[in-house]
């Protein structure tokens, strides 16, 4: 267990900004910074961070947690893990504490392939640097390749010797285990630096290769791209890390753990093909750049420059012969949101070559003399192909509708569409109503995965009450669920106990905390927790309210249970905010309405249920239990008619 004082100390020193920074790009808003969920899809920011409350709130997906919260959801990391994390980043030691046998178990495996990653990482420098051959070859190559150290260093670059398995052999004699050192495709346990040959020998999976490490966005090696020097026959030019557990190649973008700072200060991020393109663009001085590393570009890559930007150019090579392939790609940015630009390179050059020719001052001139928007440039492109073929243009027409449909903006449409128009030739009402229908097309297609998706998460949800109510995947919608009388009753209720249960309340000339009064008031009238988590609360505010310095707000933001901390900021992040002036009086006056109106709640339910049962004792013909329950119902209307005079003289607003 770790002890508590160290917890205190992490939860203290852990400013909520500093640590939401290094993953998403915030803008000042008033109090409060705001910037785009990394949780969920969007194109305009939601997700808000309170400095002053120490949280965040996603008002889209409904994403909320604190510091703690928010590494163990962004890394997909036990909450000893995340501690282990922050006590790092602010210099707090962090004790171990026992685990289930399931979370140390996924634990081991995470942090040992991690490990393996980072003693592989280390050792292929070390080849590099200190060994002749790694001088001679793998440093030769990038000396050709005209890169200067501090760049190789920065990049931490390696090299992977031609013969044996030196790297399978340091890893066994270090101990690591088979498991993690080779991969397993099924499991996806393992990192895969070494293979096994059906006879279950051992071997080098990056023999022979200078090494490209990469990093997730908050610098772990997950990953390495090995690039062969010697050409041989029915052998690739690169090999890479196999997928695993903590490893996606559609997830990573190459450079951008090195790039993210100068892509936010920038607000604008250039976008290449290789590991040497962004290494080059980064020595002549240009670091806001990132690589897609050669494959199709996915969604889960787009939306991890969305994080610090909504700018991105696009950098093609001048006679690339994968422009075509790539138009799709930028499609997906479009629908984003992204402002996106495209620049074709002088023939015969790729940004390597080009950045290697050019210092910082003159590649951007270059590129913003020669950049265009991407719209203009796929059009021209395609007409181009199209010639004056009827046949090929009306495809291209076609073409160029489905690329403005997608942008989510309806004036950058109009704008593509107007321009689209003279460019093309074309009547711009017919353009016009070509996007509607692509976008009600759009639409329905939306509608319907919505319902699907809806469907099997209702499932999942009714399986696992307890489970927290939004996902973190990156295309799947929240689903949300419509309170009843009695759940948003008790929640305005179980909200007052957490943000002000410790306050002191006078009723009948004796001094109570509000969370008592609440308490005490639901438990004497038997009204039960419509949900296990107010339970819990109600449960865990009794046993530590009398704690010297007990704030409720604070305990509960904090708390160790997720379920508990991320109810307790969304209550703390939404209404019933008391006025500095008149506090204790209007905190008095809405605790007595809020206890009133769930009475009242409640005896309407109970004059339903007696209504069904009269209903059904008629229809049945039961004579005397007819008679027996509408003796209950008096009592029952007069009850609810107080509760309404009552409330009626009450109401307050706030």
């Amino acid at each position: 267990m770790i002890p508590k004082e160290t917890i205190e100390r992490i939860y203290a020193a852990a400013k909520i900004e500093e640590v939401v920074s290094d993953y998403v790009t915030l803008r000042k808003r008033g109090a409060n910074l705001i910037g785009l969920c990394p949780f969920h899809n969007e194109k305009t920011g939601s997700f808000t961070v309170s400095p002053s409350k120490g949280i965040y709130k996603c008002f889209g997906c409904g994403v909320s947690g604190h510091a703690v919260g928010f590494i163990m959801d962004i890394e997909q990391c036990s909450y000893v893990e995340a501690l282990k994390q922050l006590g790092k980043k602010y210099h707090i030691e962090v004790e171990e504490r026992e685990l289930t046998a399931e979370e140390q178990q996924r634990q081991d495996n995470r942090e040992s392939m991690f490990i393996v990653n980072d003693f592989a990482n280390q050792w292929f420098q070390k080849q590099l640097w200190e060994t002749q051959e790694g001088q001679a070859i793998g440093l030769g190559y990038f000396r050709e390749r005209g890169l200067r150290e501090d760049i190789i260093r920065k990049f931490q670059l390696g090299y992977s010797p031609e013969k044996g398995n030196p790297l399978a052999q340091a890893l066994k004699a270090k101990g690591f285990k088979e498991e993690f050192i080779t991969n397993n495709v099924d499991t996806k346990i393992g990192v895969g630096v070494v293979g096994k040959s059906e006879d279950g020998r051992l071997y080098d999976r990056f023999r022979d290769r200078v090494m490209f490490p990469i990093f997730t966005v908050s610098g772990k090696p997950v990953a390495f791209a090995g690039r062969i020097l010697k050409k041989k026959d029915n052998v690739g030019k690169y090999v890479n890390s196999p997928d695993s557990i903590i490893y996606s190649k559609t997830n990573e973008l190459y450079g951008l753990f090195q790039a993210k700072q100068a892509i936010a200060r920038a607000d604008m991020c250039y976008l290449v093909e290789g590991q040497m393109d962004v290494i080059s663009m980064h020595q002549s001085g240009i670091e806001n750049v990132v690589a897609s590393g050669g494959t199709a570009l996915t969604k889960p890559q787009i939306w991890l420059i969305k994080r610090f930007t909504s700018n991105i150019t696009v950098l093609y090579d001048g006679d690339a012969a994968g422009i075509h392939a790539a138009l799709r790609g930028i499609d997906m940015f479009l629908e984003a949101g992204f402002n996106v630009k495209v620049v074709l390179l002088p023939d015969g050059e790729d940004p390597d070559s080009y950045a290697q020719n050019h210092d910082s001052t003159e590649f951007i001139r270059y590129i913003e003399e020669h950049q265009t928007d991407f719209i203009r440039f796929k059009s021209a492109l395609l007409s181009k192909d199209a010639g004056d073929d009827p046949f090929k243009r009306a495809e291209l027409i076609k073409d160029i509708t489905a690329s403005i449909a997608i942008i989510p903006d309806i004036i950058t449409r109009q704008v593509y569409i107007k321009d689209s128009a003279e460019r093309l030739h074309m009547s711009e009402k017919v353009l016009t109503n070509e996007v509607v229908k692509l976008r009600k097309q759009k639409v329905e297609e939306h509608r319907k995965e919505e319902e699907k998706e809806q469907t099997g998460d209702q499932q999942i949800i009714a399986t696992n009450p307890d489970s927290r109510t939004y996902t973190s995947t990156m295309d799947s919608p929240v689903i949300t669920r419509a309170k009843s009388p009695l759940e948003q009753n008790y929640y305005n209720l179980m909200q007052l106990v957490i943000r002000y249960g410790e306050r002191p309340i006078e009723v009948d000339g004796t001094v109570y905390s509000i969370g008592d009064v609440i308490i005490y008031t639901l438990e004497n009238d038997e009204i039960q927790p419509p949900l296990p988590v107010y339970q819990t609360i109600i449960d865990e505010f009794k046993l530590h309210e009398k704690e010297p310095g007990f704030k409720a707000e604070q305990f509960f933001k904090f708390h160790t249970n997720p379920d508990v901390s991320a109810t307790a900021i969304d209550m703390i992040v939404e209404k019933y905010r008391l006025p500095a002036t008149d506090t204790e009086t209007r905190l008095g006056e809405l605790v007595t309405q809020l206890l009133y109106e769930i009475k009242l709640t409640v005896v309407n339910m109970q004059i339903d249920d007696l209504d069904n049962r009269i209903k059904k004792a008629q229809s049945e013909g039961d004579v005397n239990l007819q008679l027996q329950l509408l003796a209950h119902q008096p009592e029952l209307l007069t009850m609810r008619n107080d509760l309404c005079k009552i409330l009626g003289n009450r109401v307050i607003n706030l």
